[in-house]
C-alpha cells in the first residue's frame, strides 16, 4: 500500500490529539475501538480498522495504571495494529500481537514524559502560590505537546518505514510464526477480560457472570442470532443492571423512611 502525504499528515495529527486525550481531554478518543475506526477512514479500509480496534479494545479492557506503573500503551498499540493490518494486509489477530512492541514503546514514552515533567511540579506549586494561572497553563500545554509529539513521531516514522520495507519483512516471517502471532492475538482478548474480572468481580456478581456466559453460548449457537449476538447480550445486560439498580434504590428508600414511624405504626 502506498501512503499519500495527506494520509501521513492525518495519522500524525490524529495520533497527536489522542495521545493528549488519554491524560487530559478524557473524551475516550484514545480508545482502540475509536482509533481503529479513524485509521480505517484515513487509510480507506474502515472494516479492517473496526475489527482490529475491537480486538485490541478487548485485550486492553482491563488495563489500568497503578500508582506510577504504566500498562502497555493502548494509543500507540491500537493505532499501529490498525496501520499494520491495513498497510501490510495482516490478519487482525496477528496485527494485534505484532503491535505489542509498539505499545511497550508508548509505555516508555509516557514514563519518559512523566520523569521529565516531575521537576516542573515545584515550579507549578510556586505558580499556584503566586496565583499565576498563566504559568500553570503553559506547563500543562508543554507536557501535552511533548507527549503528543513523541507519540505522533513514533507512529508516523514506523508507518512510513512500513511502506518501504514492511512487505518484505512480513513475507520473510515463517508461516508457523505468523500462525503463532495470530493465536497470541486471539488469546489476548480473553486475557483482557480476565484482568477486568479480577479487578471488578465480587461474590454477589458471579451469578450474573455465569448467566451471561450461558446466554452467549445459546445466542451464538443460533444462526439467525449469531450476527447481532453482541447487541442482544448488551441489551440483556443493560436490562439486568437497570432492574438491579431499581431494586436497590427502592430498598434504600424503604430503609430511610421506616425510621419516621413511631410506636410501630
Amino acid at each position: 500500500m502506498h501512503a499519500s502525504f495527506l494520509q501521513i499528515i492525518l495519522i500524525f495529527a490524529f495520533t497527536f490529539v489522542v495521545a493528549i486525550d488519554q491524560f487530559s481531554f478524557l473524551q475516550s478518543l484514545y480508545q482502540p475501538i475509536v482509533t481503529g475506526l479513524v485509521i480505517g477512514l484515513i487509510l480507506g479500509d474502515v472494516q479492517t480498522g473496526l475489527v482490529v480496534g475491537g480486538t485490541y479494545q478487548l485485550m486492553t479492557i482491563g488495563n489500568m495504571p497503578v500508582g506510577g506503573a504504566q500498562p502497555p500503551n493502548a494509543v500507540i498499540g491500537g493505532i499501529m495494529a490498525a496501520v499494520l493490518a491495513i498497510s501490510l494486509h495482516l490478519e487482525p489477530a496477528a496485527a494485534v500481537a505484532t503491535a505489542i512492541p509498539f505499545s511497550l514503546l508508548g509505555q516508555y514514552g509516557v514514563t519518559l514524559i512523566f520523569t521529565i515533567m516531575s521537576p516542573m511540579m515545584g515550579l507549578a506549586d510556586r505558580y499556584a502560590e503566586e496565583g499565576n494561572t498563566s504559568g500553570i497553563t503553559k506547563i500543562n500545554w508543554l507536557a501535552m505537546c511533548a507527549l503528543g509529539a513523541i507519540f505522533g513521531i513514533v507512529v508516523t516514522l514506523f508507518f512510513i518505514g512500513g511502506q518501504a520495507f514492511g512487505d518484505a519483512v512480513v513475507k520473510a516471517i515463517p508461516v508457523w510464526l505468523m500462525g503463532g502471532l495470530g493465536a497470541a492475538g486471539t488469546m489476548m482478548r480473553y486475557v483482557g477480560f480476565a484482568i477486568l474480572i479480577k479487578v471488578m468481580v465480587s461474590k454477589e456478581l458471579w451469578g450474573f457472570y455465569f448467566l451471561g456466559f450461558v446466554l452467549a453460548v445459546i445466542v451464538t449457537g443460533v444462526a439467525a442470532l449469531k450476527s447481532p449476538a453482541l447487541l442482544l447480550l448488551a441489551v440483556v445486560g443493560f436490562a439486568l443492571a437497570f432492574w438491579d439498580f431499581q431494586i436497590h434504590g427502592k430498598m434504600k428508600t424503604a430503609a430511610t423512611t421506616e425510621g419516621d414511624y413511631e410506636d410501630g405504626i
